[in-house]
């Protein structure tokens, strides 16, 4: 015969009440049964765990013993319990976002921060990848979300795409900061900071811009590395809406251009495997805090 849940149980209650009677009650049985339940313990450990005298049960030394090894493992139920409850609350777990630079220098990491303040018990893993990686990472099931620069083709991914344009961003005291919208024209003669020539981004700026005699006067790989050099007055750039908000309000102003240079990307999940209860949470309420950056 094997030890029952039931006969622990009946322990601990008699153990923590001090009595057959107050430990039926707390079990919502009769005290008959939780007798017949400790006889039955005892029996099958072969120890005597409580001396009855009259009405009282008096805990034998070996019934001390066994107790706090009972506590230990009720204890473990119950933080096994407790963490069932967190992860259907979306409270706990783990989770694994891969994004491209622009959002994983700001935006997304800032957004991360909010999104784990109350939820002490989630663990997320966050890596910055080339877009064409963020897939690759994605597809092999190394990361539970993607977000990646448009446009990819991936029919084996749920994929939801972000509209964002562009803007034009330019310290405050700037002579093009008193306009509402900027047109390429504009920028005739200004000194501009760029993404690298080797980008998706660049080529669209480039395409915008090919009837003005503008100047690269910096070449960079991140748009925030842009937008700390307009800081420093070395002159304007065109970057994304996500990257330039980190920077507004410190000096700098953001105008939109006229010619839409799209800045929009997706996200995107493995079709093959269950995403968790906490992933959608994070994906649902990252998409509502990207639409601020539609155009």
């Amino acid at each position: 015969m094997t030890i029952q849940s039931r006969q622990v149980e009946a322990f601990r209650a008699v153990m923590l009440t001090g009595s057959m009677t107050a430990a039926a009650d707390m079990l919502y049985v009769t005290q008959s049964a939780v007798s017949r339940l400790i006889r039955d313990f005892e029996a099958h450990l072969a120890l005597r765990l409580f001396e009855r005298r009259g009405y009282q049960v008096i805990p034998t030394p070996d019934a001390v013993t066994l107790f706090a090894e009972v506590e230990r493992s009720f204890v473990g139920l119950s933080r096994i319990a407790d963490m069932a409850k967190a992860i259907k609350a979306n409270q706990a777990g783990s989770l694994r976002i891969a994004a491209m630079p622009v959002l994983m220098s700001g935006a997304l990491p800032r957004f991360v921060a909010a999104f784990m303040r109350n939820r002490p018990n989630v663990h997320v893993s966050l890596v910055g990848l080339p877009s064409h990686l963020v897939v690759e990472a994605v597809t092999a099931g190394r990361v539970d979300l993607g977000y990646a620069d448009k446009p990819i083709d991936q029919p084996l991914h749920d994929i939801e795409s972000f509209e964002a344009a562009a803007v034009v961003i330019m310290p405050e005291h700037h002579r093009l900061a008193a306009q509402e919208i900027i047109a390429p024209a504009d920028l005739a003669g200004e000194a501009l900071i760029s993404v690298s020539t080797r980008t998706l981004f660049r080529s669209r700026i480039d395409a915008a811009l090919a009837d003005v005699p503008y100047r690269i006067v910096a070449e960079v790989t991140l748009a925030q590395i842009a937008c700390l050099l307009v800081s420093e007055g070395t002159g304007l750039s065109i970057v994304s809406p996500y990257a330039a908000e980190e920077f507004l309000g410190r000096g700098l102003v953001a105008r939109p251009f006229t010619t839409r240079i799209e800045a929009g990307f997706i996200s995107l999940r493995s079709q093959q495997r269950p995403a968790s209860a906490l992933a959608s949470t994070f994906q649902a309420e990252f998409a509502a805090h990207a639409r601020r950056w539609r155009p």
